[in-house]
């Protein structure tokens, strides 16, 4: 009797699955599904490096309003490096990152195939997860102030097929953070030190060249540029690598590890040290 029972159960149970799973099924395929046919296809180009850019939207208004240090902050640019750093947990073909003021670079790898390759999903879920984060970590970077209003970030995927031509693009970004680096320290060093105006630092600066802004900063005001910190001049890189790791036994091995360099990687030293990140088919 009791397994005549459990037997009648089952069945009935079985019957309200299928009936259930009919029902969604159904329900899956309306009469409004042709709508998916006006989405189209956003596939990147295969057997190329994908790089996510995003950028802050507004960043000048936003600095000011929460009252960074000029003309560089470091906790904000720590805080940006804290987001990168979650961008790369999650996406493990990131292998190298690179950035600077209110903006990072990410580079996939050229065989990465997440997400199929789909430009938007790739910039919308980094652009997001960014910027979340962004707010998330916000209190530890900036304990004494509240966050006034939610940051927001643009993104833009762009290709490089060869290793010459993503070379030059993070040499550009890095060349980039140089030329604003050097023009903004001359500037506040004008107006905070100086007793400039805006304006009239502006018009002192018009026309001048990275020697004359040198000489500017060391002959009225005693800084050698040379000396500023290289998180400054430089930007930040992130990349993957693979170091060795001390085991409690005495025995070590190599463990893949996510590091922050602050480092030119315009010349040859930084790729002859990490050959790995131009070799986008080996595994890490």
């Amino acid at each position: 009797m009791i397994f005549k029972t459990l037997r009648l159960l089952e069945n009935s149970i079985s019957q309200i699955l299928r009936k259930n799973l009919f029902t969604t099924s159904k329900m899956a395929k309306s009469k409004f599904d042709y709508v998916r046919n006006f989405e189209t296809e956003d596939k990147l180009l295969q057997n190329c490096w994908i790089v996510i850019r995003i950028d802050g939207k507004g960043f000048h208004k936003f600095s000011d309003e929460h009252e960074f240090v000029k003309p560089n902050d470091l906790n904000a640019l720590n805080l940006m490096n804290k987001c990168a750093r979650a961008v790369i947990d999650d996406f493990n073909e990131i292998m190298i990152a690179y950035g600077q003021s209110d903006e990072y670079s990410f580079v996939f790898r050229k065989d990465s195939a997440i997400y199929s390759r789909r430009g938007s999903k790739l910039i919308t879920n980094i652009a997001s997860l960014f910027a979340s984060s962004y707010v998330f970590h916000w209190s530890e970077f900036f304990p004494d102030k509240k966050l006034k209003y939610p940051p927001c970030f643009d993104g833009r995927a762009v290709l490089y097929p060869s290793e010459k031509n993503i070379r030059d693009y993070l040499s550009w970004r890095q060349a980039d953070c140089h030329i604003n680096n050097l023009y903004n320290t001359v500037f506040w060093t004008l107006v905070q030190k100086g007793g400039l105006k805006p304006r009239a630092a502006q018009e002192r600066l018009s026309g001048t060249v990275s020697g004359d802004k040198n000489e500017i900063l060391y002959a009225e005001f005693g800084v050698n540029y040379n000396n500023e910190p290289a998180q400054f001049k430089k930007g930040t890189t992130i990349i993957k690598r693979k170091e060795k790791i001390e085991l409690p036994d005495g025995q070590s091995k190599m463990k893949n590890k996510v590091v922050e360099l602050d480092c030119d990687i315009i010349g040859d030293e930084f790729w002859n040290e990490n050959p790995h990140l131009l070799e986008p088919f080996k595994e890490m």
